[in-house]
């Protein structure tokens, strides 16, 4: 069932989703929580595609916030307000509410947010793409438990994780974080199988994609070891590689599905290890309201220190060989040999 409201308000639209329960039979709420997107026209289609299929899991009301960008003075001035609501087959397990704002609303969407909010349920703001650089100080955000974005969605993603970290509220979280559980769980499950010690780890993975950083800081902070961070060409996470007293264990997944688990002394294993849709990243992320430690830890560590650490274990330049055909030098002439004494130098400068 769709109501289309045009230039409307907060009130008509809970009159509209009250009407519009009563009319196809179900006039309670059974909602568990509200999940408002904010997002553009051009991403609203898949967002709310996503919210739809993890609505089947979590019950809820989805409020679409879609903010016009108005180009003429005259259209900032029109202020106005379209509302699309859905319920029944149309919303998945729970109730939709698209809104389009127009004018000087866009800069007070929470005015109209509010109103709509499932009393007494959490709330969770997700941001597809534009995320705000401080989410918990966003008006929209403010009022959530917890706010989800999506650093592999921004133009530069290295440098909004490194942002993420700077302005981490307890409650926030990312997307680029949720696609590498599989890959924690299945090294920490590995490690439990070997009784060693982890000298030092190398992940691998595609250029510019911050799960692959989050994932090489997790293992540092947690393993307190070098970890490198190597380049490939995807998709995303392709291999991650730990050094033990016992022999390395590697999980390698070159083709973004099925994954080989080798441990030293076992034979190979298969691994299904496939990447996964946004609904079912959303999904996961609906599942714990409370603050992720684990992951503030992880965001906090800093690529720099990363960076640092892992280039410890680098391998340093080798030396070249001696001309051995060359006539030895006499004593006669020791300022010759002054530069051959500058080699420790060069190998610091690596570091």
């Amino acid at each position: 069932m769709k109501t289309d409201l045009t230039d409307t308000t907060s009130s008509k639209i809970n009159k509209a989703l009250v009407l519009g329960r009563r009319a196809i039979g179900t006039p309670a709420v059974g909602m568990v929580l509200t999940l408002v997107i904010v997002t553009d026209e051009e991403n609203a289609y898949d967002a709310l595609k996503a919210a739809n299929e993890a609505s089947r899991e979590h019950p809820s009301r989805t409020l679409v916030v879609i903010k016009r960008v108005s180009r003429s003075p005259r259209d900032r001035a029109n202020t106005r307000l379209d509302a699309e609501v859905r319920l029944g087959a149309d919303a998945g397990s729970g109730e939709t509410v698209i809104l389009r704002l127009y004018g000087e609303v866009v800069d007070h969407a929470q005015s109209v947010v509010l109103p709509l909010l499932l009393p007494d349920a959490p709330v969770v703001v997700w941001w597809p793409v534009n995320a705000p650089t401080d989410p918990a100080n966003d008006p929209l955000g403010a009022l959530a438990q917890r706010r989800v974005t999506d650093t592999y969605a921004a133009e530069q993603p290295i440098e909004e994780l490194t942002a993420r970290a700077d302005t981490y509220t307890p409650g926030d979280t990312d997307l680029s974080w949720t696609r590498i559980t599989p890959w924690r769980s299945m090294l920490a499950a590995a490690l439990d199988q070997v009784h060693c010690k982890v000298t030092s780890a190398d992940v691998e993975g595609e250029e510019f994609n911050p799960s692959v950083e989050l994932l090489a800081m997790w293992l540092a902070e947690r393993l307190k070891v070098p970890v490198r961070r190597s380049l490939s060409q995807g998709p995303g996470l392709t291999s991650v590689r730990l050094e033990t007293s016992a022999g390395p264990i590697v999980l390698d997944r070159p083709d973004g599905s099925l994954a080989t688990l080798s441990i030293e002394g076992q034979p190979d294993r298969a691994v299904a290890l496939k990447r996964r849709e946004t609904a079912e990243l959303i999904a996961e992320e609906l599942r714990r309201l409370d603050p992720d430690d684990t992951y503030a830890a992880s965001l906090k560590f800093g690529l720099e220190r990363l960076d640092e650490e892992a280039a410890v274990t680098a391998p340093a330049p080798e030396e070249p060989a001696p001309d051995v055909t060359a006539e030895p030098e006499s004593a006669a002439e020791p300022s010759k040999k002054a530069p051959a004494k500058k080699a420790p130098a060069k190998k610091a400068a690596a570091k």
